[in-house]
């Protein structure tokens, strides 16, 4: 990964005329699991954000533009993305059902910024083919300042295909009969998400960033018998710096 992002920064040096800023950071992610007995995430994460027009990092999601405009009033771009999809559990978890691995998500982002308002709607597939099926993202969100603080709320309402959640919540016939129940196929549905960055100034370059989300399962997912929580909690703690070069 961190060859990419290399990569990624010295093409973008390249083409940039003006100075571009970039965020650097290190901190804790924390993900709550909804499925029952499966413990919490809670993994040292990386931060970095930059955008130059051509390629941008947010975090853990990498892009790049292929079609877009930018001008004092309105901005908006398309581009090529992906990012990661920290679902699913070990085989020895939950009794009787088989591993749902994790995976990786790519496919087409278009995003629009006004003002302080931004959109940005996400077509992706799962390219590690875990499940193997196309997702739905549509994200609204809102930026402003109390003070010194920045805040940046959003809320993303996403179209999960029935391969998607009968990978993640379904129990497949060999399963049910392991665990005596019944087999569960659970048909597609809609998670929504609230979530806000806050970001607080330390010093003129270093800041104190904060990412807080709760994703609520569709009902096809809170139906499933491995699943014992409605929601997903996520959370990152971290110190950022940011400069330009």
């Amino acid at each position: 990964m961190r060859y990419i992002i290399l990569l990624v920064l010295i093409l973008s040096s390249l083409q940039a005329e003006d100075k571009q800023k970039i965020t650097l950071g290190l901190g804790s992610y924390l993900q709550t699991q909804p499925y029952s007995g499966v413990d919490t995430v809670l993994l040292p994460s990386p931060v970095l954000f930059f955008d130059n027009d051509l390629f941008y990092i947010r975090w853990t999601r990498f892009g790049m533009y292929f079609l877009g405009n930018k001008t004092d009033d309105l901005s908006w771009g398309f581009s090529l993305t992906v990012h990661p999809r920290i679902y699913g559990y070990d085989a020895n978890k939950i009794a009787g059902m088989n591993k749902r691995e994790t995976s990786f998500e790519g496919g087409i982002a278009f995003g629009a910024k006004k003002d302080n308002a931004h959109i940005e709607i996400m077509a992706l597939t799962d390219i590690l083919d875990r499940h193997d099926t196309w997702i739905l993202s549509t994200e609204i969100g809102y930026d402003f300042k109390i003070k010194e603080i920045s805040i940046y709320p959003s809320i993303i309402a996403t179209y999960q295909s029935s391969d998607f959640t009968n990978y993640y919540y379904g129990v497949t016939q060999s399963e049910a009969t392991a665990r005596g129940e019944a087999e569960y196929i659970p048909k597609a549905g809609l998670q929504l998400t609230v979530q806000t960055y806050i970001e607080y100034p330390l010093t003129n370059k270093l800041s104190a960033l904060i990412n807080l989300r709760a994703d609520k399962l569709s009902s096809q997912a809170t139906a499933s018998t491995i699943v014992s929580d409605d929601y997903i909690y996520s959370g990152l703690a971290s110190l950022i710096y940011t400069f330009h070069y």
